[in-house]
């Protein structure tokens, strides 16, 4: 029996058991290395290497931020903005929580926190102004997953250590990608929300408001335009940028709003600590899969293998997409892009395809699968919330997954809808 056999038999046997993802693939990659006579010390050095690198610290900082904001009061101002905005029109209060998981992932970085934080405020207001719970549980989950497409994202950063890819230009070019996974989502709301004939909130849309609701939530507001204003001019890289977000929160919340207290401060502690933790092993047990693969040339069979089914670099598109929409049913965000970055880049790579513009489809791909069972994290939660069942949830979904897959084969067809930005702020800044 080879290595490369044992690896994929003990990670794939582990898993149909339901073992943990990270469980099964540190597991795998301990029996691969004792199968092919390496010392298991390695598995230290490698957990060592893995955490040992100044752009993996902006991942419990932008996690801390992303909690904070919610004790801060800064969540529930972004909330009011997006109502102002969309809420006198057909479906307005759904359209209002997408634009608030817009708003909100333009400071968290993470769909469960953006999914946890709008999901809390909006989906009871969508009951209350007679949603279906399975609607309002579907219209959040799918729009939480902007959270890691808006820039700053929580997985961007893991792409960009793993492919050792700037995470700034991957900030970057998630933003219009982002700005057309919303729209998307919106348009489509609009369509169903006028065969169900869910109204606007009965206010009618009035400048005036908008305004005020600006101006209340103007501090609100000014946290993204701080963080990425930074990171776009080149003030401040991606890692300070997570910093300044966090001292950032802790003023507003202190000084400005006054709504800060040290119960949430310590909550938003035990959630990072808790948070971090996680991504931290499950990034230590994907590397030590991924360099053994990588040592015994699985990426490069995959890749011939490719290559030798079709050279035509749309139709490979078409399987990789489809590979990691099914891979984001069963798998975690971190852990999916830890295990195919080194697996599927490659392949990419050899066809032409930037690394950026691959980072971006793959994290968009990710974001799908926040809201697509049986493993989709923000279903669980806007489920709980909803108080409805994750079966209600999955059929009210499927539209708003349907849409977003449109996106996914526009941006991957069009790299220019990922790549103008960076390379016009690039120019821009030079």
């Amino acid at each position: 029996m080879s290595v490369t056999a044992v690896i994929f038999l003990t990670f794939i046997g582990l898993l149909f058991i339901g073992a943990p993802i990270t469980l099964s693939l540190g597991a795998a990659a301990m029996g691969g290395m004792i199968f092919s006579g390496k010392p298991l010390e390695g598995l230290v050095e490698i957990a060592y290497t893995s955490v040992n690198s100044f752009p993996i610290m902006a991942l419990p900082a932008f996690i801390l931020s992303g909690a904070l904001m919610e004790s801060a009061g800064i969540s529930r101002r972004l909330v009011a903005v997006a109502e102002a905005m969309a809420g006198p029109f057909t479906g307005g209060m759904a359209a209002s929580t997408i634009l608030s998981c817009l708003f909100f992932g333009a400071i968290s970085g993470s769909g469960p926190a953006t999914t946890a934080a709008v999901g809390m405020l909006m989906i009871p207001a969508m009951t209350r102004h007679g949603y279906d719970r399975g609607y309002a549980g579907a219209v959040t989950s799918s729009s939480g997953g902007l959270g890691v497409v808006i820039p700053p994202s929580i997985p961007m950063v893991i792409y960009g250590v793993t492919a050792s890819q700037s995470i700034a230009d991957l900030f970057i070019a998630g933003f219009i990608p982002g700005i057309m996974l919303a729209v998307a989502l919106m348009t489509m709301n609009y369509f169903r929300s006028k065969k169900k004939k869910y109204k606007g909130d009965g206010k009618t849309l009035s400048a005036k408001k908008v305004l005020v609701t600006m101006r209340e939530g103007f501090w609100s507001l000014l946290a993204p335009v701080i963080i990425l204003g930074g990171i776009y001019t080149g003030f401040f890289t991606p890692t300070e940028a997570a910093i300044v977000s966090i001292f950032y929160t802790l003023f507003v919340g202190i000084f400005i709003y006054r709504e800060i207290e040290l119960k949430g401060v310590m909550k938003a502690l035990e959630s990072t600590t808790w948070i971090t933790g996680r991504v931290l092993i499950i990034m230590f047990a994907a590397l030590a899969f991924g360099q053994l693969l990588t040592i015994n040339k699985i990426p490069d069979l995959i890749a011939q293998g490719l290559l030798d089914l079709t050279g035509n670099l749309y139709l490979i598109w078409v399987l990789i997409i489809i590979f990691l929409l099914f891979m984001g049913m069963f798998m975690e965000t971190l852990a999916t892009i830890m295990l195919v970055t080194p697996v599927l880049l490659p392949v990419m790579l050899s066809l032409g395809v930037d690394p950026i513009h691959f980072g971006v489809v793959l994290v968009c791909c990710c974001e799908i699968g926040f809201a697509t069972p049986p493993l989709g994290e923000n279903m669980f939660i806007a489920s709980g919330v909803a108080r409805t069942t994750l079966e209600d949830i999955s059929m009210n979904a499927l539209p708003f997954v349907f849409v977003s897959v449109l996106v996914v084969f526009l941006i991957a067809y069009f790299p220019v809808l990922t790549l103008w930005l960076p390379d016009f702020l690039g120019t821009l800044f030079q």
